[in-house]
């Protein structure tokens, strides 16, 4: 009999795309969103995470739940409001889970949600970060370390919980990869700050598929970073871009001040790195497509 998986934040960029790999494998595919209905094979549930509000019949017959959930990081200035907003739309989506979870039957075995390598702060150069390893102090660290707190405790229900902890992901679609090509495909291709800041990628059927490996694993629990095996530096990233495109690359850094004044501190998103392992996933069985980065590149431009 096939296995249910409710998702939520199912339409986002990763969201649809794992819903494609699991229908193709057999699986059924629920959506939690804002709004009911249905999207080609997809049964869609209404949620309202501001009114705390869930209709509870998403919970029939599910297996499994992918928790996507939160408002883009990356998407507008981070205004008093908008950090506010990035930190309640995943705490409280699982604060909601929860409360849903502990109050009505159900047959959810695992809970994969996701998470961020924001968690090790925003810039910490080229050392090697690991699950164990401390968790950063800037802004998306707290709000990573807060999210996480909260899956926690629907761990506490006896569910299998796993959280991966998502690198840049790298799709065709949109995010990162979309940023960084636009003035590349306009002949303008540049490195951003010192461009010697690591960039831990990963292509987006990899991170898919990490998600469905976790929910089909028995044997992974916690936490586990969601990277590609090896991190580039910007300025690589940049001009393996414009070399995938066949757009020149000569263009002097784009200094960091004119970057957080364009961005405010949202820049330190583009202007840190971190150098993340993924050794711990590789471990339970897991294998990358795309383990490199220039045939990744090649398959997405």
């Amino acid at each position: 009999m096939s296995k249910t998986v409710l998702i939520t934040g199912g339409s986002g960029l990763v969201g649809s795309r794992i819903t494609e790999l699991l229908l193709a494998k057999g699986f059924k595919v629920k959506w939690l969103s804002r709004r009911s209905g249905k999207k080609g094979e997809v049964e869609v549930y209404q949620w309202d995470i501001e009114q705390g509000t869930i209709d509870v019949k998403c919970l029939d017959n599910t297996d499994f739940i992918i928790h996507l959930a939160g408002t883009g990081v990356a998407d507008m200035k981070w205004t008093k409001d908008r950090k506010k907003e990035i930190l309640e739309s995943r705490t409280h989506s699982t604060q909601l889970l929860k409360t849903t979870l502990t109050s009505n039957p159900h047959s959810v075995k695992a809970f994969v949600s996701a998470s961020a390598i924001g968690f090790y702060g925003w810039n910490s150069g080229g050392v090697w970060k690991k699950e164990e390893s401390r968790f950063g102090d800037d802004f998306l660290a707290t709000v990573t370390k807060a999210w996480e707190a909260e899956v926690d405790e629907v761990e506490k229900l006896g569910l299998r919980t796993v959280k991966l902890r998502i690198g840049i992901v790298l799709s065709e679609k949109g995010g990162a990869l979309k940023e960084i090509t636009k003035p590349i495909k306009l002949g303008a291709g540049a490195a951003l700050g010192s461009g010697d800041q690591y960039m831990s990628w990963i292509h987006v059927d990899d991170l898919s598929n990490m998600f469905i490996h976790a929910l089909e694993n028995d044997k992974v629990t916690g936490v586990y970073n969601a990277v590609g095996p090896n991190p580039v530096m910007n300025k690589e990233l940049s001009k393996q871009s414009a070399k995938v495109l066949g757009k020149p690359f000569f263009l002097p850094n784009v200094p960091g001040f004119i970057l957080k004044l364009m961005l405010g501190e949202m820049a330190s998103m583009v202007l840190g790195g971190s150098r993340v392992s993924s050794e711990k996933i590789e471990a339970t069985g897991f294998e990358f497509a795309f383990p490199e980065l220039n045939p990744a590149l090649e398959d997405l431009l």
